[in-house]
């Protein structure tokens, strides 16, 4: 807030509206004391509403609007709801209409994956949206996975490891590097909602803490990674994971927020980089770094972070493959996004753009020229005038030669 002050000129502070967003930390929080979600919604409120701008107000969003504004931003950052202008054809037709991106989300608590079917018939309609942008129609696929955002998925696996390491207060991690230890108390681990809603499988634990030691192997980590994902049930023609509808995908895909971070630590953003094997490669050998060896080369990066980068790293892998049904050969069409012109990829632009009616429902009734088609036709138009001139000129001085050939 202090540097929207800074930012924005004094003179337009109070007509600036501001929106406050929760995802899927607060979701979690609701579900297990409301009343404490709510007393911090207010105390954000009443924070921001000291500063002069004109604040609409604090809520929480729902998963599904979360996806939602996360494709929203890639589509609009990307261009794609407007429809293609050619040089000569200035009217766009529906055939110009450009494919829209799907939106890979991954936060701490929740991932999202929301996308345009192919097939506009749905199997289940608590997972389909509808808009209408700039005069066109979208029914969208969305769904949110709470709990499974790396940070709670990471969670829920501790908690799997420890059910089956017996009683002993010690894991031996592959998803940890070796030699890193790693001490958590117990009611960290078992605080959390996601965890406690396997309370009846959680057995008596006789000591306060736990230790994690990390050996570091990513084919092991794997393996207890996939063990989060249920795919042994599925209700309709395809899922997910957990029995949840999923469509065949469609199209290509930016993934951003975590997706993104991760790889860009493992240099793997790049569109030459980014293939399957080279990111199992790349993991394969990352994983089995030593935890000292790490510390060398990146020390400036917090623990915290550095330590979990093999996991999250395998767990993305897990989750595309696994849980979305990515294959090698669609591997191509992921696109990890930091950054779109300049402007950070996620879902509170989209959700800025919604809440401030940007978008428009309908298609404007002139489409305004891109930049490349207006320089072309001030060329064009420049080219012809120096062309009548130049004959006006030689007209004017020499009509004879002008009346003998029209004779």
């Amino acid at each position: 807030m202090e540097r929207a002050r800074k930012v924005i000129p004094a003179s337009q502070h109070t007509e600036t509206p501001v929106y406050l967003g929760a995802t899927a930390g607060m979701r979690l929080l609701r579900m297990e004391n409301e009343r404490l979600a709510d007393k911090i919604l207010a105390a954000v409120a009443n924070s921001i509403s000291s500063y002069p701008f004109d604040f609409q107000g604090a809520r929480i969003i729902t998963g599904q609007e979360e996806g939602a504004y996360g494709w929203i931003t890639i589509n609009y950052l990307l261009g794609r709801f407007t429809q293609k202008l050619s040089w000569f054809n200035l009217k766009p037709s529906e055939g110009d209409t450009q494919e829209t991106y799907g939106a890979l989300d991954l936060g701490g608590a929740s991932t999202q994956i929301t996308f345009v079917p192919r097939n506009e018939t749905t199997e289940s309609s608590n997972n389909t949206l509808h808009f209408r942008l700039y005069g066109k129609n979208y029914g969208v696929y969305t769904h949110s996975f709470l709990c499974y955002g790396k940070d709670q998925a990471l969670l829920q696996k501790l908690s799997k490891d420890l059910q089956a390491s017996g009683t002993n207060g010690t894991i031996r991690d592959p998803c940890f590097n070796s030699g890193y230890r790693r001490k958590m108390n117990m009611s960290d681990l078992y605080e959390s909602l996601c965890i406690r809603r396997f309370e009846a499988t959680i057995p008596f634990l006789p000591f306060p803490e736990v230790e994690i030691r990390g050996i570091g192997n990513y084919q092991q980590c794997q393996r207890s990674i996939l063990q989060l994902f249920n795919t042994s049930y599925c209700p309709y023609s395809s899922c997910s994971f957990n029995g949840i509808f999923l469509p065949p995908l469609q199209g290509n895909f930016g993934a951003f927020s975590a997706f993104y971070y991760v790889m860009e630590f493992l240099n793997l953003t790049s569109e030459e980089q980014s293939t399957h094997k080279k990111m199992i490669s790349t993991l394969e050998k990352f994983c089995s770094q030593p935890w000292e060896e790490l510390q060398m080369y990146f020390g400036e990066v917090k623990e915290k972070y550095l330590s979990e980068y093999c996991f999250s790293g395998t767990y993305i892998l897990a989750l595309l493959l696994n849980g979305y049904h990515f294959t090698a050969e669609s591997w191509k069409d992921i696109h990890f996004m930091g950054k779109v012109r300049s402007t950070s990829v996620g879902w509170t632009l989209g959700y800025m753009l919604n809440l401030t009616n940007m978008i428009p429902s309908e298609e404007p009734l002139s489409t305004p020229l891109s930049h490349s088609t207006y320089v072309f036709l001030m060329v064009l138009f420049s080219l012809i005038l120096v062309i009548v001139v130049v004959i006006g000129i030689f007209i004017f001085h020499k009509p004879s030669y002008f009346w003998k050939d029209m004779v």
